[in-house]
């Protein structure tokens, strides 16, 4: 095992596993799902209420805290941890995924990114070196490689040429880390497989990569338009061609039943906005699946969002009164959905650990999700191991 990672328990009838990763700020209980705070916040929320809800890492995002206020002002005061009164771990996204949300406001070349700022116009470029820089401003843990995100669907050549450009990218961004003393100094930096949905590229990247010998890895370039089977098969024609002894993360995903399936394939962490979101247009999450409170038959309904829960929305209030909140457009609606939909995420991968320490996630797992999906759950991943993959 590497000196930061260390497997505690793996599931015999899937690749889940149980771990632990250390960072400067802490260390991180695996299976884990990390709030997105791509501002410096997470919307909605004090610091104070992520940690309560159960919060071991949250996620920045590069291009948008070097636009917003600059990565040089954040040095300047002390760090991205000081300057948003968050003492755990962070997570700093690399601009990647904008060359997917942006794609309208971008040039790609084989040197980088030129954007076109959505704030005023003003042209930014990133190159693998800048976004070391900015990163290395922010203070971040766990620091993600440039990358280029490709769209769904893809065409394979402009699917290969993603790929070349990733891994390029990826060496540059880490001889950067490498000759600064950043990953001498406890940094851990990530290298993310590209690929869509083709197999054999999926495998180059990853095995490219692990020949870097990154201190992690990440999934990239799902969840951007796929249907789910599509998503999970990435992760699955992936997973088997990472170091068994790195973290795995996949971004931007998913639904709580989703994160159960991709667990069972052998991913440690994952970050999505669906929680807060999703809480500011309404719905919550329960074991039985999301419910949207602006539906008229909560208006009398005097049940909290889940029976025994143990978070503020949850402990005080009923679906009567949040739903009067939503319909109202209160703040206060928001506040408590997001920490109600945050605890949800964080509390099942907190359940999620335990049954993995118990040795009964496979079965857990399946009907958790059959409960939360209903006729259409499929528990057809946690049969078996995913097939492998050549």
């Amino acid at each position: 095992m590497v000196d930061h990672f260390r497997i505690l328990a793996q599931d015999s009838n899937s690749s889940a596993r149980r771990a632990q990763l250390t960072t400067r700020h802490g260390t991180i209980q695996t299976p884990i799902f990390m709030p997105v705070g791509t501002q410096a916040t997470v919307k909605a929320m004090t610091p104070k209420q992520v940690n309560e809800a159960g919060a071991q890492i949250i996620l920045g995002n590069t291009y948008h805290l070097n636009l917003r206020p600059g990565s040089d002002l954040i040095r300047e005061m002390g760090g991205l941890h000081r300057f948003m009164s968050w003492d755990k771990p962070i997570l700093t996204d690399s601009g990647g995924f904008q060359v997917f949300s942006l794609a309208k406001r971008r040039t790609l070349t084989d040197e980088g990114v030129i954007f076109s700022s959505h704030l005023d116009g003003k042209k930014i470029y990133l190159t693998p070196q800048e976004c070391f820089r900015i990163q290395s401003n922010l203070g971040s843990d766990i620091a993600m490689v440039l990358d280029e995100c490709p769209p769904w669907p893809c065409e394979r050549v402009a699917c290969q040429q993603a790929v070349e450009r990733t891994l390029r990218w990826a060496k540059d961004f880490r001889n950067c880390a490498e000759e600064s003393g950043f990953l001498a100094a406890g940094h851990h930096v990530f290298g993310i497989v590209q690929g869509s949905t083709f197999e054999d590229l999926r495998r180059q990247c990853a095995l490219e990569l692990a020949e870097m010998n990154f201190p992690g890895y990440a999934i990239g370039g799902v969840s951007v338009g796929e249907p789910e089977p599509e998503m999970l098969a990435q992760v699955a024609m992936t997973t088997p061609h990472l170091p068994e002894d790195k973290p795995r993360y996949v971004m931007g995903v998913g639904t709580p039943s989703q994160l159960l399936k991709m667990i069972a394939l052998g991913a440690d962490l994952f970050d999505c906005v669906i929680p807060t979101r999703l809480a500011r247009h309404g719905t919550a999450f329960t074991p039985d699946g999301p419910i949207n409170l602006r539906n008229e038959k909560f208006k009398k309904d005097e049940r909290p969002l889940v029976e025994g829960m143990d978070n503020e929305a949850c402990k005080y209030f009923s679906r009567a009164y949040l739903r009067h909140l939503v319909i109202s457009q209160e703040i206060l609606g928001c506040t408590l959905l997001s920490i109600h939909n945050t605890h949800f995420f964080l509390d099942l991968m907190a359940q999620a650990r335990a049954h993995l320490e118990a040795g009964d996630y496979t079965s857990w797992a399946s009907q958790w999700c059959a409960r939360y999906e209903g006729a259409s759950a499929q528990s057809d991943f946690f049969v078996s191991k995913p097939l492998e993959v050549i």
